[in-house]
């Protein structure tokens, strides 16, 4: 019908959907840089596979993606998103009819907008996606109710940007990550560095606020030498809406709220905040004698290792922290935001988790290892205590890391001598590289870190069992996820007592839940006129998949599993619940099985990847 508007995606048109009797729907172009056909289909291909989460998204305040379909254009390949269509005026639209009147939004509307804004961020990254972009220009007052409805997610331009990338795009100069967002209302980490963590949702939101109370746009309210925020002169609003706000656009990630939920229980809080203070907190505290007691709730030293051996006290070498001025060091920052990104994802979603925290442990650390010992330590602390791990439990997981990288360390207590400092840099790498990895669990799971036991397991026995599976399957689906995540631990040796054990017991519980709502589970159920099933789908690397079916004693069963050499194991389990369960096939390598069926019940099919990339699987199942 017409077009709406052109950015980086391409164009987007206002069309009617002939499919839902002439529906009004918007139209977003996308033009991949490839040639041919097989680009074309390839472009697509990979751009369902980066999109199946924004796919997933059902929200009332978020337009629905409806589908994707590829269409060529004088010779030239398209492919196109469908969404829904939003009856109302974007807040920019609004910002200008309110200055048309001479007027401003007030504390009451700004508050109101983040009442009914934060439960739809706190959705979205439940489900592991950032919006990257929020500005007036990309929220809605929807027509029908007057909420704000959320358009223009920008991880559909990231989408198009990995596409791009993964085909080998020419002609087109290589980025390290793709940068979104509008500069004032995108915090600078996510403007200079290209990843995102829920609270650039947050900072973004608040910018957006700053805007509509005080008319002005951001590059009028930012001084530019200090990054610091200066709107309160511009508008007159409560002590308690201007602290939050100022919490939401602080400059340092660390010091922002990490989660909407948090913002929504500021808000609701009946007690008024006081003001931020204007004047600079008193200078920290520098110790530099080892302590040797528990550490307090903000502990002002890392421990470096000793040796584990028995009746020994983990003795505690401290060093000083020091206080970090206003502007962080572009290193320092860089560091930061690579770390805290994988917040990302909530945990337990794949698409940009364990994929990307793999290879960023494999990749360069960002410029933690060009920092000074200081602020590496200052660093670790900081992000095991947003992290929520336990301190205790850290530092032995980080001594075991430690020493299984190192093993002529096994036996010593690194000293604060300078001819230990090359090693006291390894054990701060170590703990970098371990926070990273920790970054992909749950936060519920993470927080239990050292405290699993052998009841946890028995417990999850009886809930995976109430699924149809047994707890063999569940351990696979762990095991995979746990020995991507650490490829250097051996396999088939007992780790359960271990520190790293707990990492693998804290997988094992989201693996639960996941299977639990309905997450990597299907069962397949054979027609009565039809023996054969195909299944199929994308696997990521780390990721299994279980099915279960109800088959017969004395019916042949035929398994053909269609992947790349050697990218898979494949698991064959009886029915769980008879006394003669039995393992017929367990993380094998195999692509194909058939043989008479000697049990009736659930059995189990259980296809996990040990691929480093994603990987296209197909399963055919034969009954007779």
């Amino acid at each position: 019908m017409r077009q709406l508007g052109h950015g980086g995606f391409g164009r987007t048109y206002l069309a009617e959907d002939q499919h839902r009797f002439n529906e009004l729907c918007v139209l977003k172009e996308f033009a991949p840089q490839v040639q041919g056909s097989y680009g074309l289909q390839k472009s697509q291909e990979l751009f369902e596979r980066e999109a199946q989460i924004l796919y997933q998204l059902q929200h009332p305040q978020i337009p629905c993606f409806r589908e994707l379909f590829r269409e060529k254009i004088n010779g030239k390949g398209y492919l196109f998103v469908v969404q829904d269509y939003v009856k109302g005026l974007t807040y920019r639209e609004l910002i200008t009819q309110y200055k048309s009147q001479g007027t401003r939004f007030s504390e009451l509307e700004v508050t109101q907008l983040m009442l009914q804004l934060l439960p739809v961020l706190e959705y979205i990254h439940s489900h592991g996606v950032v919006h990257r972009d929020i500005s007036p220009d990309n929220v809605i007052r929807r027509q029908t109710d007057g909420l704000p409805v959320l358009i223009d997610f920008g991880g559909v331009k990231q989408i198009k940007a990995k596409v791009d990338s993964e085909l080998g795009v020419r002609h087109l100069p290589p980025t390290p990550a793709t940068r979104l967002g509008k500069v004032g209302y995108a915090p600078e980490e996510q403007m200079q560095i290209g990843i995102v963590s829920p609270h650039s949702d947050l900072y973004s939101l608040a910018a957006t606020v700053v805007v509509l109370l005080t008319g002005k746009e951001p590059q009028h309210l930012i001084d530019s030498y200090h990054l610091t925020w200066n709107w309160r002169s511009q508008t007159s609003v409560s002590p308690k809406l201007a602290a939050i706000l100022d919490k939401m656009l602080a400059h340092k990630p660390g010091e922002r709220y990490s989660h909407a939920s948090q913002v929504l229980q500021a808000l609701n809080d009946t007690p008024v905040l006081p003001s931020i203070p204007t004047q600079a907190p008193p200078e920290m505290e520098i110790r530099s004698s080892p302590v040797l007691t528990q550490p307090p709730s903000v502990e002002a030293q890392i421990p470096i290792p000793i040796a584990a051996t028995p009746n020994t006290t983990l003795q505690k070498t401290s060093y000083p922290k020091l206080k970090f001025p206003g502007n962080l060091s572009s290193t320092w920052t860089t560091v930061l935001l690579v770390t805290i990104s994988m917040v990302l994802m909530g945990g337990v979603g794949w698409i940009g988790g364990f994929y990307f925290v793999n290879h960023l442990s494999r990749s360069n650390d960002g410029g933690f290892s060009a920092m000074g010992e200081l602020q590496r330590q200052e660093f670790i602390q900081n992000r095991r205590q947003e992290l929520g791990v336990d301190y205790q439990y850290f530092i032995e997981l980080v001594n075991e890391e430690f020493y299984n990288r190192y093993p002529s360390q096994n036996g010593r207590m690194l000293t604060q001598d300078p001819a230990d400092a090359s090693w006291r840099k390894r054990w701060d790498k170590t703990a970098y590289d371990v926070l990273n990895r920790l970054t992909v669990i749950s936060d519920e799971s993470r927080s239990q870190l050292g405290q699993y036991s052998a009841d946890n397991i028995k417990t999850w026995a009886k809930e995976v069992n109430a699924l149809n599976l047994s707890s063999r399957a569940l351990e696979d689906l762990a095991d995979a996820r746990f020995f991507y995540l650490f490829p250097e631990q051996p396999r088939g040796e007992n780790l359960i007592d271990l520190p790293i054990g707990q990492i693998w017991q804290a997988l094992t519980a989201d693996e639960l839940k996941m299977l639990q709502q309905g997450q990597n589970l299907k069962e397949v159920q054979f027609d009565e006129n039809a023996s054969k099933k195909v299944l199929q789908g994308v696997l990521q690397p780390g990721e299994g998949k279980a099915y279960v079916a109800w088959l017969k004693r004395q019916q042949n069963l035929r398994i053909k599993l269609e992947v790349p050499q050697k990218s898979t194991f494949l698991s064959l389990y009886t029915p769980s619940r008879r006394k003669n369960a039995k393992i017929i096939l367990e993380d094998a390598r195999l692509q194909s099985w058939s043989g008479q069926l000697e049990d009736t019940g659930y059995y189990e099919i259980i296809v996990v990847s040990d691929a480093k990339d994603p990987i296209n699987y197909q399963l055919i199942l034969e009954v007779e």
